[in-house]
C-alpha cells in the first residue's frame, strides 16, 4: 500500500463524517422509528374493591383476560380472623425505547431465600479486595497524565491535552458536573485523606473527585473509556515505550541486577515482570490476526470505499427532504444505518492496515517489529521472557492499564506523535454522566437484597405449615378440655344408666305395695282378716324397701351429680382458657408482622465470576439489580411505616407478602407488552410461552396465588406469562457487552477507543503518514540463544 492510497481513503472516509454532521441528516434521523411495544413500567393497584384497584392505576394499561382485569389476589382471603380478600391489579406502561424496556419479571416472598447483611458483606469484600487495589493502581496513571499535562514536550503534551479534553466529556455529578479531564488534574479524595479533604469547604470539595466511589459507581463503559484513556496520557518520557524496547534487551535487563546470581537475577526478573508479560501474550493472538490479515483489509477498504461509501455518499447528497417521496426518505434512512456500519468498519480497519504499516517500518534485529509481533504466540509463550523487555519498556502508568487497552491501542499510542491528537475530532462528541444509566440507590446500605441458591434452599426447608400454628400451651389446654367433655359424658351416661335401674326397680316396689294394698282390701271384705294381716306385713315390707332404694338413690345420684359439676366446670375453664390461647394464635397467625421489603433483589450468580485460582470475586454489574415494584400505598395506610410504596401481590392480607422486581438488562431483550397473559385456575402453559413472572432461581411461571403465601387453599392459581423480543439487535440487545453499562472494571474486557468514528481520525490519519515516513530504526533483537 502506497502513501497516497492511504491518504485517499483516510480523506474518503473524513468527508463521509463531515456530512454525516450536517443538518438534513438529523432531520431525517429524528423520522426513524423503532418498531415493537415494550414494557417501560409497572404499578401494582391494590384496593378493597375492583373500582379502587384500577382508580389507582390512572395512566397505566391494565392486564386483562376475557372476563376483564386480571385480579392477581383473587380469592385468596379466607379462615377466622383473616382479614379477606384484597383486589390486586397489575399496570403497566410502554415503550418504543428499546433503552428503558423491562428485560425481566421475578418475584421474591417475604420468607423467602435472601440476605441484605450478606450483601452488604458482599460489597465490603469487593471495595477492599477489589476497589481499593485497582484505584491504588489506576492513580499511577492519572499522576503521569498530570505530569504530561504540564509537560514541556510537545508530543506528551499534546497527547495529555487529547486525552484532557476527551476526558472533560464525561462528568462528574457529584462534582457539579465537572469533566473528569480537569478533576483528574486536581488530588482526588482518596490521595488527600479523609481528614484534609473533610477540612475543605463544600464548593473546594468539587475540585476533587471522590476517585473510590468513581470506580465502584460509574457506569462500566464510562470507567472503561476513562482508564482507557488515562493509559493512553501515561508515559511522561521523552521517547516512547517503542523506542526504548527496540534498545533493549533480557540482558539488559539481567545487568540490572549486578550483585546477584544469574539465576537469583532472573527470579527477580520473572517477580517483576512476567504476570506483565502473560497480560501482553493474552492479547498476542489478537494483535497477529490483524496482522495476518492486511491484504484480506485493504481489499475490504478498496471495496468499501468504491461501491459502499460511494453509494451511501451519492443517496446522502441528492436528498431533499422537502420533495423527498417516503420511498426516497426509506431509502435515505436505510443509507444513514448502512454509513454508520461503514464508517465503524473503515475506520477499524484503517487502524490495523496503519499498524501493519508502523511496524514494518521499524528494523529489529534481523527484521522488523512487523516480524516480531507476526510470531506464532505458542512460540512467544514457549519462552514468555522474551515480552519482559516489552513490559520494561513501558511506563508504570501503562502497565497499570494493561488489561484496558489492546496492543494496537499500545503501538498507535506510541506511533502518533502531537500532530496526531491535535487532529482527532472530539468536539463533537456529547457531554456525559459517569453515572449515566446507573441507579446510585443500588450502593446504599440496607436496600439491596442478596439471594443464591444456598439461601433459597435454607427458606425452603423452613416453611412454616398449618400444624404449627398453635402453641403447645394450647394443644395442651385443648387436650384436657377434651378430656373433661369425654369424662362429662362417661358420668352423665353412668348417671342415665343408673337412674333407669332405680326406675325399674322402684316400679317393681310400687307395684308390689298396690298389689298388697288391694290383697288387704279383698281379705278385709270377705273377712278374711289373717290374711288382711299378712298382706299388712308384706305392704309395710315393700315400703320399708321403697325407703332404702329412694335414700340409696339419692345418695349415689348426688355423687353423680357432683361429679357431672366438676368435670363440667373443669370442662368449661380449660375450654375456654383453651379457645382463648387458640384464638390469641390464630390472631397472631393472621395479622402478620410484615418485614421491609428490600428495594433492590440481585442473584449472587450474576454480580460475581471466578479469578485464575478459583477464588470468588465481585464484579461490576448494575444491570443485574432489579427493582422493586411500586404499588399505591399512602402514607396514612397499614404497613406504610414498614413497606412504604414498595409493591405487595398478596395486598398486604396475605401470610406473607410477595414482591415484584422489574429488571432492565441492556444485554438482555425486552419483554413484549402484548405478550402479558395471565391464566388462572391452570398450570397449563400457553402455546409458544416459555416463561412468566417467575421466582428468583427459576425461569418457569409462579403462581402468585400460591397457597404458601395466601390463607385460601381453594384459590384459583394465577399465571402471568410474557415472552421477549428475540428480534431485538444492536449495541443495546441481543449481544453480551463487556464494555457496556454492565461491564466489569475489575476483570476482563477492553474498548478500542480508536474505533469511535470522529474521535480517532486525526490519530489515524497522523498514524498513516507517520509509517509511511517515519526514519526506521536498528535495534539488537533478543533471541534465545543470547540468555
Amino acid at each position: 500500500m502506497n502513501k497516497k492510497s492511504i491518504l485517499v481513503l483516510i480523506v474518503s472516509v473524513m468527508m463521509a463524517v463531515i456530512m454525516a454532521a450536517m443538518p438534513p441528516v438529523q432531520v431525517a434521523a429524528e423520522q426513524v422509528q423503532e418498531t415493537g411495544d415494550y414494557i417501560s413500567e409497572i404499578k401494582i393497584g391494590v384496593g378493597k374493591t375492583a373500582n379502587e384497584a384500577a382508580n389507582s392505576l390512572d395512566g397505566y394499561t391494565i392486564l386483562t383476560n376475557d372476563d376483564g382485569n386480571v385480579d392477581l389476589n383473587e380469592d385468596a382471603g379466607g379462615g377466622i380472623g383473616s382479614k379477606g380478600n384484597r383486589v390486586v391489579y397489575l399496570g403497566y406502561k410502554t415503550t418504543n425505547d428499546r433503552s428503558k424496556a423491562i428485560t425481566d419479571l421475578a418475584v421474591m416472598n417475604m420468607k423467602g431465600g435472601y440476605s441484605v447483611k450478606d450483601y452488604e458483606l458482599l460489597m465490603e469484600q469487593y471495595m477492599t479486595e477489589e476497589v481499593i487495589p485497582f484505584v491504588d493502581s489506576f492513580l499511577v496513571g492519572i499522576k503521569e497524565y498530570r505530569e504530561n499535562y504540564a509537560s514541556d514536550n510537545a508530543d506528551n503534551k499534546a497527547r495529555a491535552d487529547y486525552v484532557h479534553d476527551a476526558l472533560n466529556k464525561l462528568t462528574d455529578d457529584d462534582c457539579d458536573n465537572k469533566g473528569l479531564g480537569d478533576l483528574f488534574l486536581n488530588e482526588t479524595k482518596y490521595e488527600m485523606g479523609d481528614e484534609a479533604y473533610n477540612a475543605l469547604s463544600e464548593e473546594e470539595k468539587k475540585n476533587h473527585a471522590d476517585i473510590v466511589t468513581i470506580i465502584s459507581q460509574a457506569n462500566g463503559k464510562a470507567t472503561l473509556i476513562m482508564v482507557n484513556l488515562i493509559t493512553r496520557a501515561a508515559d511522561p518520557e521523552e521517547d516512547t515505550w517503542i523506542d526504548r524496547f527496540v534498545t533493549t534487551t533480557y540482558d539488559d535487563l539481567l545487568a540490572l541486577y549486578p550483585d546477584m546470581l544469574p539465576s537469583d537475577a532472573e527470579a527477580e526478573l520473572a517477580k517483576e515482570f512476567d504476570d506483565d508479560a502473560h497480560e501482553i501474550l493474552s492479547m498476542w493472538g489478537a494483535l497477529k490476526d490483524e496482522l495476518d490479515s492486511y491484504d484480506t483489509n485493504m481489499a475490504r477498504l478498496e471495496e468499501l470505499r468504491n461501491n459502499d461509501l460511494s453509494e451511501i455518499q451519492k443517496i446522502i447528497e441528492e436528498y431533499d427532504a422537502s420533495t423527498a417521496t417516503d420511498e426516497q426518505t426509506e431509502e435515505y434512512v436505510q443509507a444513514l444505518a448502512r454509513f454508520t456500519a461503514v464508517t465503524d468498519e473503515m475506520t477499524a480497519l484503517l487502524a490495523e492496515v496503519s499498524v501493519w504499516e508502523y511496524l514494518k517500518s521499524i528494523e529489529y534485529g534481523d527484521g522488523t517489529l512487523l516480524d516480531f509481533f507476526k510470531q506464532e504466540r505458542e512460540k512467544v509463550a514457549s519462552d514468555v521472557t522474551v515480552l519482559y523487555p516489552l513490559v520494561a519498556s513501558l511506563s508504570a502508568g501503562q502497565r497499570a492499564g494493561l488489561k484496558f487497552i489492546t496492543l494496537v491501542d499500545l503501538i498507535m499510542i506510541a506511533a502518533t506523535d502531537g500532530d496526531g491528537y491535535k487532529d482527532a475530532e472530539i468536539d463533537d462528541m456529547v457531554d456525559t454522566s459517569i453515572y449515566e444509566d446507573v441507579d446510585r440507590d443500588i450502593y446504599k446500605n440496607g436496600g439491596v437484597a442478596l439471594t443464591n441458591e444456598a439461601l433459597r434452599k435454607q427458606a425452603a426447608e423452613q416453611v412454616i405449615t398449618e400444624s404449627d400454628k398453635l402453641s403447645l400451651l394450647s394443644e395442651i389446654l385443648l387436650g384436657v378440655g377434651g378430656a373433661s367433655v369425654i369424662a362429662f359424658g362417661v358420668t352423665l351416661g353412668r348417671k342415665i344408666s343408673e337412674y333407669r335401674k332405680y326406675s325399674a326397680e322402684l316400679d317393681e316396689v310400687e307395684r308390689k305395695i298396690v298389689q298388697h294394698g288391694r290383697g288387704i282390701s279383698e281379705a278385709k271384705a270377705k273377712g278374711y282378716m289373717d290374711n288382711a294381716e299378712v298382706y299388712e306385713g308384706l305392704k309395710e315390707t315393700e315400703e320399708a324397701n321403697k325407703e332404702t332404694l329412694m335414700n340409696s338413690y339419692k345418695a349415689k345420684s348426688s355423687f353423680t351429680n357432683k361429679l357431672m359439676l366438676g368435670f363440667g366446670i373443669v370442662m368449661v375453664v380449660l375450654s375456654s382458657v383453651a379457645l382463648y390461647f387458640t384464638y390469641r394464635d390464630l390472631v397472631d397467625y393472621y395479622n402478620v408482622d410484615y418485614t421491609p421489603i428490600p428495594c433492590y433483589m440481585i442473584d449472587e450468580k450474576d454480580i460475581t465470576e471466578y479469578n485464575a485460582k478459583g477464588e470468588k470475586i465481585v464484579i461490576k454489574n448494575q444491570s443485574a439489580y432489579y427493582k422493586v415494584v411500586e404499588c399505591n400505598r399512602a402514607k396514612d395506610d397499614e404497613w406504610y411505616d414498614i413497606l412504604d410504596t414498595s409493591g405487595d401481590l398478596n395486598g398486604t392480607v396475605g401470610r406473607q407478602w410477595l414482591a415484584l422486581y422489574a429488571e432492565k438488562n441492556k444485554n438482555k431483550v425486552p419483554i413484549i407488552a402484548d405478550s402479558l397473559k395471565a391464566v388462572i385456575g391452570s398450570a397449563d402453559v400457553p402455546a409458544d410461552y416459555t416463561t412468566g413472572i417467575h421466582m428468583f432461581g427459576s425461569d418457569a411461571a409462579y403462581d402468585l396465588n400460591n397457597h404458601q403465601f395466601v390463607w385460601n387453599n381453594k384459590a384459583k392459581s394465577v399465571y402471568v406469562y410474557f415472552t421477549v423480543d428475540n428480534d431485538a439487535s444492536g449495541a443495546l440487545f441481543g449481544k453480551a457487552n463487556s464494555a457496556g453499562a454492565a461491564g466489569s472494571v475489575t476483570t476482563s474486557g477492553y474498548i478500542v477507543l480508536a474505533g469511535v468514528a470522529g474521535l480517532a481520525l486525526g490519530v489515524i490519519g497522523t498514524l498513516c503518514i507517520t509509517a509511511l515516513t517515519k526514519k526506521k530504526k536498528k535495534a539488537k533483537a533478543f533471541t534465545n540463544d543470547e540468555k
